[in-house]
């Protein structure tokens, strides 16, 4: 297994608390932040106000697009707020960011609509006029990670046979690979179960990332050594089934906890961006 440990020094923790929970669909009062490469374009991809995403585009050429998917246990009351820092960031480096908003448990998600949601919201991408899809990454941090894990095999599975818009590859912050574990532990005080009801173990296979490998696409996971919340493990986990059955995957280690890996102001973040670079 290929692992990647980086010290970083200085790293603070963003607190949940000083994060938006609100949940904003297309009209609510939350708005996303504009930057030199012009204006935000709110895109639905379903009729409920959690479907849809936020479109930003560089200056000048792409280098592909990334499908930023936040995180907080599948549950409604943390948004893509979360996300808004990471897709300006992402912007000025030159990529076009999707910061992608789902339903979530609370508020219309769980099995199988928050499935349903990401993939339909990746495929829509395909209906965005000028905008080359041939590069989709997904960026995911904690539940989003395992999200866009997933979102790269969902064409496997017989429900999303049809996705239209294939995931190139992966970058999973601090991400829930590892369901099985996940359970066990009651991470985020049995997330895994509220997400999946009574359908957990039917559909195991279809919506756990480590029962998915090899993927056919590289997977870049980094994660923090003193990750309270969801632990190193459930990386190292991942990575290690992935080699061994001859994937594309690697682990960097960073130096730091759980809200680390999405503070933009973060060695973590630097290091992130540096792992979306590998893909190009």
């Amino acid at each position: 297994m290929l692992h990647r440990r980086t010290l970083l020094s200085g790293s603070a923790a963003l607190l949940l608390a000083g994060c938006s929970r609100s949940t904003t669909g297309p009209t609510g009062s939350s708005t996303p932040p504009t930057n030199g490469a012009g204006a935000t374009e709110t895109i639905a991809y379903g009729e409920d106000p959690a479907q849809f995403l936020e479109l930003t585009r560089p200056q000048g050429t792409s280098r592909g697009v990334v499908v930023v998917i936040h995180g907080g246990f599948w549950l409604a009351q943390f948004d893509l707020s979360l996300g808004r820092p990471l897709a300006a960031s992402l912007v000025d480096d030159g990529w076009t960011a999707a910061n992608l908003e789902y339903r979530r448990v609370g508020n219309g998600g769980g099995w199988p609509a928050t499935f349903d949601d990401v993939s339909a919201g990746i495929d829509a991408l395909a209906d965005v006029e000028d905008l080359d899809t041939s590069r989709v990454i997904t960026l995911g941090h904690s539940a989003g990670g395992h999200l866009g894990v997933w979102a790269a095999a969902r064409q496997r599975s017989e429900r999303w046979t049809d996705a239209t818009v294939p995931v190139t590859g992966a970058v999973s912050q601090a991400g829930v690979l590892d369901l099985r574990s996940a359970v066990d532990q009651s991470l985020g005080g049995g997330a895994v179960q509220g997400l999946m009801g009574d359908d957990l173990e039917a559909q195991f296979a279809t919506v756990d990332p480590l029962s998915q490998v090899p993927l056919d696409v590289p997977v870049r996971c980094i994660h923090g050594s003193s990750d309270g919340n969801v632990p190193l493990s459930q990386s190292t986990a991942y990575v290690d089934a992935a080699t061994d059955a001859g994937a594309d995957a690697t682990l960097t280690e960073v130096d730091g906890d759980h809200f680390t890996l999405i503070d933009p102001g973060s060695g973590a973040w630097r290091q992130t961006r540096e792992l979306l670079d590998e893909l190009v």
